[in-house]
This record gives C-alpha cells, sequence and structure tokens, in this order.
C-alpha cells in the first residue's frame, strides 16, 4: 500500500465486499499446497475482531487468524492474500481512529516476524511489543527480519 495517511482506512475496513464466502478451488497446485479445495474470504471486520480478541502481553499470527476463520466456516483455508490486506486495513484503520483501538501490534508474521506494513513500520511494532513485555531479536545478517524471540510462549488460543 501507498500514501496511507490519505486513505480512509475505516471506509475500507467496513466494506464486506461480498464477504464472507467460500469458493471451490480447483486449481490442483493450491489444493496441494494449502490441503483442500474449500477456500474462505472472510471480510476485514472479521479480522479485525479477532485480532482485537488478543490480551495485554500475548501475541497471534496471520496464519493462526486464517486457520481460526477457516476451521469455523468450515473451510479448509483462507485466501491468502486478502489476509494479509486485511490485517494491515485493521492496523491502519486502528492507528487513524482515536477510541476503540486495535492492538494490531500483537499479531505477527509467520515465524513471529514483525510487520514492516503496520503504521511506523517495523520500528513501531517493536516499541510496541517491547512495552509489553517481548524481546525483539533481529534473524539474518543481509537482509535482517526482526522476530519476537520465543513467540511461541506467549501465543493466545483463538480456539
Amino acid at each position: 500500500m501507498a500514501n496511507e495517511e490519505k486513505k480512509d482506512f475505516n471506509a475500507m475496513l467496513h466494506k464486506d465486499a461480498g464477504m464472507p464466502k467460500v469458493q471451490l478451488v480447483t486449481d490442483e497446485a493450491v489444493i496441494r499446497k494449502y490441503g483442500g479445495t474449500r477456500m474462505y474470504f472472510a471480510p476485514p471486520l472479521a479480522y479485525d475482531a479477532l485480532m482485537k480478541s488478543i490480551p495485554y502481553g500475548k501475541l497471534t499470527t496471520v496464519g493462526a487468524i486464517r486457520a481460526h476463520l477457516a476451521k469455523e466456516n468450515h473451510a479448509d483455508f483462507t485466501d491468502p492474500i486478502t489476509a494479509g490486506i486485511f490485517v494491515s486495513i485493521a492496523a491502519w484503520a486502528s492507528h487513524q481512529r482515536t477510541q476503540d483501538k486495535t492492538p494490531y501490534w500483537r499479531t505477527l508474521r509467520a515465524h513471529g516476524e514483525l510487520n514492516p506494513k503496520y503504521p511506523g513500520g517495523i520500528e513501531a511494532q517493536r516499541e510496541k511489543l517491547q512495552a509489553e513485555g517481548h524481546t525483539i531479536i533481529a534473524k539474518g545478517r543481509t537482509h535482517a527480519r526482526y522476530v519476537v524471540q520465543d513467540f511461541e510462549k506467549n501465543l493466545f488460543p483463538l480456539d
């Protein structure tokens, strides 16, 4: 996304765009990759609601949210592209609000990685997570990725 400060993310958060819906997938490669034919499309508000449910000091991942939504809606998996977009929309919508904030910084990417697409980028997410007692470490030398150390120990169960 670009020009985030000029967009109305709260309006985007409330657009359903024909979701929720389940789409049957026939592409064999996709079926093998995700383990089934029923792909669920959750609306942005579904991601926001789950992100809001993560308590202080606890964490979740986009993958855990996707798995929860698929299971809850009798699907094999959720669409990974819209999931990433909708998590970012929830984060930016919260950033633009003065009330009813979503603690988006508690939602990590795969393997506990911080999300550079959140408001303020990795540095802002790092500060918020450290304020809640988490330790952030860099992985890799050339292209460092920042992750929450031992993030698995602080995962909040969504089921």
